[in-house]
């Protein structure tokens, strides 16, 4: 096999890119990672994780450097700098994954380029969403730090009014910022919303109309300054953190030519075996249908992927059986 043939090619090298680096390498396959940045992606930004089974508080860069080191000293191949531009899945079935400098080709590819979570693109956002100085994308993630403090959180979709519940079962008191009257979570979330805000212990206000135009402080987040998209009034919150929930962006431009993505930009595939409709090409992590967008189940995405990828060197055909038709985790 030549140096730039592999078994495995796994694109991206976070939390979910490195489960499937490590379960691949430590199988014996000839395992490549490329990566665009440096490993890790958004989960770098994280300085405290206390939701990682195994580790009561760590910082996602520690966590990562944990995992990198894990998947090298199985003999994983890791480039950073390694950006993939473009894939095709040749007549012979191996797939040729291109950077900007090199092609490489692989048996099986796991796709694993993350996601990014969409900003407000307001002043302070960016200063902020650094080391917990108080701007977070993530209620299940970082709830627990703002107990008993004062938070704004900011959207109106399923996430937004989900994350806002949970929110309000830490903070001292919650403001949730939505641009319209009505929301576009579906109907359930917004009875149970509603429900909530109209308790009379509530520690829930709505900001409707509203939008944020900064987010301000000294070292960390000490307000978050509103304008009513109607009247134009201001209005400022003091607070402790801004919360800002109005969606994600998945990584995947440079795949919409070769799989199939939804109008939103995530990979297609069926949810139980991570296949997606290009033989060969297996999705893992927050850049597929139906993530939870957890660091915990991208990393098992990952493992799953690298696992049922045994079932597609074993057989091909395997690729085209129904799901009811193939093998359960019973069988391994």
């Amino acid at each position: 096999m030549s140096d730039n043939n592999y078994d495995c090619i796994v694109v991206g090298a976070g939390p979910a890119g490195l489960g499937a680096g490590l379960y691949a390498a430590r199988d014996r396959q000839k395992t490549l990672l490329l990566e665009k940045f440096y490993p890790g992606g958004q989960i770098n930004n994280t300085d405290r994780i206390e939701n990682y089974p195994g580790y009561k508080n760590i910082s996602g860069t520690d966590l990562v450097m944990k995992m990198l080191d894990q998947v090298q000293s199985f003999g994983g191949e890791v480039k950073t700098s390694g950006e993939a531009k473009s894939l095709v899945r040749r007549e012979d079935g191996l797939i040729e994954v291109s950077t900007a400098k090199e092609t490489f080709i692989s048996k099986v590819v796991i796709l694993a380029p993350g996601s990014s979570y969409r900003p407000l693109g307001v002043p302070g956002e960016d200063e902020f969403r650094q080391a917990g100085a108080g701007v977070s994308y993530c209620g299940t993630c970082d709830a627990p730090f703002f107990k008993d403090k004062v938070v704004v959180a900011v959207g109106g979709g399923n996430t937004a009014v989900e994350d806002t519940l949970h929110l309000v079962k830490y903070a001292k008191k919650v403001y949730m910022v939505h641009r319209r009257q009505e929301f576009r979570a579906t109907p359930v979330l917004v009875e149970e919303l509603m429900d909530y805000v109209n308790r009379p212990d509530s520690n829930l206000e709505l900001k409707l109309d509203s939008v944020v135009t900064s987010i301000e402080g000294e070292d960390k987040v000490e307000k978050a300054v509103l304008e009513n998209v109607k009247t134009e009034a201001a209005e400022e919150i003091t607070c402790d953190g801004v919360f800002i929930f109005v969606g994600m962006i998945p990584n995947t431009g440079f795949l919409k030519d070769f799989v199939g993505l939804t109008e939103h930009g995530f990979i297609q595939c069926d949810p139980a075996y991570l296949r997606t409709e290009v033989p060969g090409v297996f999705v893992a992590g927050d850049c597929r249908i139906g993530a939870a967008m957890q660091l915990v189940t991208a990393v098992a995405d990952g493992v799953n992927a690298a696992m049922w990828m045994k079932h597609y060197l074993r057989d091909p055909n395997w690729w085209n059986e129904p799901l009811s038709e193939a093998l359960s985790p019973a069988e391994w």
